[in-house]
């Protein structure tokens, strides 16, 4: 394939997100409102919102969720924006990170020099069986699920495929949860921002209180092994391997390469892009990795001419513990069937040599499905400007990525930021 450029360089300069989790009282444009408002402080010289010129909104399923579909136009409303074009984009779980690209692609055409991107959803307000439900309609509604596969069930056969492969272990996908846990009490924005040892305590404290027996677990591991406290929910993912339903909201500032620092002294440029697409789960030769995913990140490799080596920071997408694992073999950060040893050395960790969702990540931070592509970049904007806080890594994070998938990898979307 040809390696592509962009027409002329595109930068963030601007970046929020709502907090993530569970809010009855807010509806999905509260919590854009939340998100714009942050991203518009976070830019450095400010900025007036009638500068953008377009609008760009991942969403999965706000039809399903809210029972609101035509969501993009009340979201520029809501932020006083109307009347620029707004486009609402759908790529199952990769909505946001799609809708990033579709952003860099009006600037690097020359049509717009501002464009605001946004990722929205709100999951909550359904019962889990009815969001079950509409999640599954990201899988092939004609073969799979009427064989009953749910999206735990989809990953769970990619565990399953992959620990056969290789000869991992359950335990070792235990160890990613741990990690992203360990990151996420250290967000603010998390949904589940305490680490496993922490819900162990309280676990331990509520059966004090009510006089009941108090569990011994004498460590993360076995209380993630305990049926009861962390239940099996699709052989081998359990409670814990699985990120949660989630309210969310993430907005992002783009502007042309060549304005970026009237904005910014410090701004972010998007040097990589790769999107690529693949077959349903059941139709592909291999389910240990993702083509869309390998094929994408090659893309954007190519296009910012850099090595999988060279990245300091990155957020993948970890809807399932299995995903982090497959997702670090298929950027070319481990070997195949490296991941899961990795992720059990702790080489993923902060204060490994390849951090990887230092967020806490869609396990832990949590995953408003078309929130979660646009978010993952909201956490590389910090790091690499030094401004994530409790869980800021050291060095020079001078290039960071992110990979957002749709569905079971029939959607993968990489970006490569740069700090120069």
């Amino acid at each position: 394939m040809t390696n592509r450029r962009l027409g002329r360089g595109v930068a963030i300069v601007g970046a929020g997100m709502s907090k993530f989790g569970a809010f009855p009282d807010k509806a999905t444009r509260d919590l854009f409102v939340e998100a714009f408002r942050e991203m518009r402080q976070s830019v450095d010289k400010g900025f007036e919102p009638k500068d953008i010129e377009a609008i760009f909104i991942g969403n999965y399923s706000s039809d399903l969720f809210e029972g609101q579909g035509h969501t993009a136009p009340l979201m520029a409303s809501w932020v006083g924006l109307t009347p620029r074009p707004t486009t609402r984009i759908e790529d199952a779980c990769a909505s946001s990170g799609v809708a990033l690209r579709q952003g860099i692609l009006a600037i690097a055409s020359g049509l717009y020099d501002v464009v605001l991107v946004g990722g929205i959803e709100k999951m909550s307000s359904l019962p889990t069986e009815r969001v079950t439900d509409a999640l599954a309609t990201a899988g092939d509604a004609l073969y799979e699920i009427p064989a009953g596969f749910t999206f735990p069930g989809f990953y769970a056969a990619m565990a399953t495929a992959y620990m056969h492969a290789y000869g991992a272990t359950p335990e070792a996908l235990m160890c990613v949860g741990i990690k992203n846990h360990e990151n996420g009490a250290l967000n603010d924005k998390a949904q589940l921002g305490q680490r496993i040892a922490d819900i162990m305590a309280a676990r331990q404290a509520s059966a004090a209180k009510k006089g009941l027996p108090i569990p011994t677990w004498k460590d993360e591991m076995e209380f993630l092994r305990d049926d009861r406290a962390n239940p099996m929910i699709a052989w081998p993912l359990r409670l814990f391997d699985c990120s949660p339903v989630s309210d969310g909201a993430a907005a992002l500032l783009l502007v042309s390469e060549d304005i970026a620092r009237s904005f910014s002294d410090n701004p972010l440029y998007i040097i990589g892009s790769g999107q690529a697409s693949d077959d349903a789960l059941h139709e592909r030769s291999e389910l240990t990795t993702i083509a869309a995913a390998r094929l994408a990140s090659r893309q954007a490799y190519e296009m910012a001419g850099v090595q999988p080596s060279d990245i300091k920071v990155a957020e993948v997408h970890d809807c399932f513990t299995i995903a982090e694992v497959i997702a670090s073999e298929d950027l070319g950060f481990f070997a195949p069937g490296q991941g899961f040893r990795a992720a059990e050395q702790g080489l993923t960790t902060r204060a490994g040599p390849r951090p990887i969702n230092t967020s806490g990540g869609l396990k832990a931070k949590g995953h408003p499905v078309g929130a979660s592509g646009a978010a993952q970049v909201v956490e590389v904007w910090k790091q690499m400007r030094g401004a994530a806080g409790a869980r800021q890594l050291p060095g020079d994070l001078n290039l960071g990525l992110t990979h957002n998938v749709g569905g079971t990898g029939q959607t993968c979307v990489v970006h490569i930021f740069e700090r120069k």
